[in-house]
Order: C-alpha cells, then sequence, then structure tokens
C-alpha cells in the first residue's frame, strides 16, 4: 500500500442564514493497493469552517472506490439513520453540534475525462434486510423441499407385506354343495 497524493475540494458557499463564511471541505488520498494491482481513493474528512474561526471535522468511513470509478451513495451523512458514514472527529470541537447529510452524494476525484463523472461505485450494500430475508425464506423453503423428497424416497411399497398375509377362511354355504344343474 502507497499513499500517492492528497487532495482538497473546498466548496465556498458564502453566507447561509446566520452562519456566515461558510466553507466545506473533502480531504482525499488516492493509495495505490498492490494486492489488487490498482489506485483507490479514499474521503478521508470532510471539515465545515464557519463564521471565519469555527470549525468542524468529520473522520469518513467507507467512502471509496477504484480510482477510475466515481463514487455514488444516496445519504453520506452523520446520522444513524442512514449508516453513519461520517462521524465526528471529536467530541470537544463543534462537530458534535453539527450534523450533516449529502443527499444524492457522488465524488470522483482523480482520472475526470470530459467533465463527466466515470462509472459510479455505489455504496449500496449486496445484503439489505430485504435480500437476506428472502434468502433465509428460500432457505427454509429448500430444507422443507428436501425433508419431502427423503420421505417420499423412503417409502415402502404395499405388494411387500402382501406375501406375508395369511390365507383367508371362507365358509362353505348350502348353496356351494348342491351340484351344478349344467352338469351330468
Amino acid at each position: 500500500m502507497t499513499v500517492l497524493h492528497f487532495y482538497r475540494l473546498s466548496l465556498h458557499l458564502g453566507d447561509v442564514e446566520d452562519i456566515r463564511g461558510l466553507v466545506i471541505r473533502l480531504q482525499m488520498s488516492n493509495t495505490y493497493y498492490e494486492s489488487v494491482g490498482q489506485n483507490w481513493f479514499t474521503l478521508d474528512s470532510v471539515h465545515i469552517h464557519y463564521n471565519w474561526t469555527h470549525e468542524a471535522t468529520f473522520n469518513a468511513t467507507e467512502v471509496y472506490a477504484p480510482a477510475t470509478y466515481s463514487y455514488h451513495c444516496q445519504h453520506v451523512s452523520s446520522l444513524q439513520k442512514y449508516d453513519t458514514l461520517l462521524v465526528p472527529s471529536s467530541h470537544t470541537d463543534s462537530s458534535a453540534n453539527w450534523h450533516i447529510t449529502f443527499t444524492d452524494f457522488q465524488i470522483q476525484a482523480f482520472n475526470v475525462q470530459s467533465n463527466k463523472f466515470a462509472s459510479a461505485s455505489d455504496c449500496a450494500t449486496f445484503f439489505t434486510p430485504a435480500i437476506l430475508m428472502g434468502l433465509i425464506t428460500s432457505l427454509i423453503l429448500l430444507l422443507v423441499l428436501a425433508y419431502a423428497l427423503h420421505m417420499v424416497v423412503h417409502l415402502k411399497h404395499i405388494d411387500r407385506y402382501e406375501e406375508h398375509k395369511t390365507t383367508v377362511y371362507f365358509p362353505r354355504t348350502p348353496e356351494a354343495e348342491l351340484p351344478d344343474k349344467n352338469s351330468v
């Protein structure tokens, strides 16, 4: 693992309501991983500068993509309901007073061509709760089917047991003792 470059993207928003001189800085790094043989960029931290002297810093977790891709996520937030990807760097600074959420967030730090995003590496996980419940339900149904097939295979045929039956005795009726009229 070799860290190649650090980059900073600054968004100067100016005055917003009671906040003066609002600036959001995204700190990113480009790292070469020998195990996969390619560069990956990572969003390391988000800095919020406001009122020209105050700063709130959030460390970013799990915001990364191959350097040839962009990163996309529906919510990059410090709120728990959006899978907290931004964590306050310390509770002693003013970051504990802030909650930050980027909606429909997409970023590409490197290899930008024609001022367009490259294909996106999305933050959506493969095992969402719905997919996980579907897999568990399928597993249960598969086990029930396997048990049913096991029971059908081990059914015994009824004819095997007819050999051991005793002969049924039918008493003779008086009509059976009379000679047949057609025989002479």
